[in-house]
């Protein structure tokens, strides 16, 4: 005959072991999870007021705002507000645009040229403070400087307006990446 010995778990053992594990799981810090995770927290809303526009092409402020606004409603847990006393405020300045030819054809027409935008950003809270920062020491500049160009070809089809839109589209996109709280 053989003897068979069970070994009996209280619940009083069972509950502390759970509780390990659990902690065991999920570490001690408290992490944050999903694109949240990716900025500030404390933040919910964002003013994004008309960019101003510095050149001769004013349209570009208001493509560039709409622009910022989609990225921000889109890749953030942030509420784009109209409000201009919300958590944040992103100010932008459009300061320059140029359209340069790369090549040309053999009787000197334009081939492929590159279409270029820079901007002025600053992003705030209602405290001053400076959240958009671009270095991992920090400086006393106010505001960082972004460029974005876009090549086109006019024989393709394609034009100014169209290759300036990719690029405004592509800058917003870098401006919400800079939003981004850093590792």
């Amino acid at each position: 005959m053989v003897n068979s010995t069970r070994v009996r778990i209280g619940i009083g053992s069972v509950v502390p072991m759970v509780l390990l594990a659990f902690v065991l799981a999920t570490g001690c810090a408290p992490y944050r999870f999903g694109n949240a995770a990716l900025f500030p927290p404390g933040i919910q809303t964002v003013h994004v007021p008309v960019i101003r526009d510095a050149t001769f092409r004013h349209d570009l402020g208001l493509q560039l705002t709409e622009a910022l606004i989609r990225e921000i409603e889109l890749r953030t847990p942030y509420k784009v507000t109209a409000d201009p006393f919300a958590d944040t405020t992103l100010k932008c300045e459009v300061i320059g645009e140029t359209k340069r030819v790369l090549t040309e054809t053999d009787s000197d027409y334009p081939r492929a040229l590159d279409a270029a935008i820079q901007v002025r950003a600053s992003w705030t809270d209602r405290a001053g403070r400076l959240l958009l920062n671009n270095s991992i020491i920090p400086t006393d500049d106010l505001t960082i400087l972004f460029s974005q160009d876009e090549r086109f070809v006019p024989e393709a089809g394609q034009s100014v307006d169209m290759a300036m839109q990719k690029a405004i589209e592509d800058l917003a996109g870098r401006i919400v990446s800079q939003m981004e709280t850093r590792w």
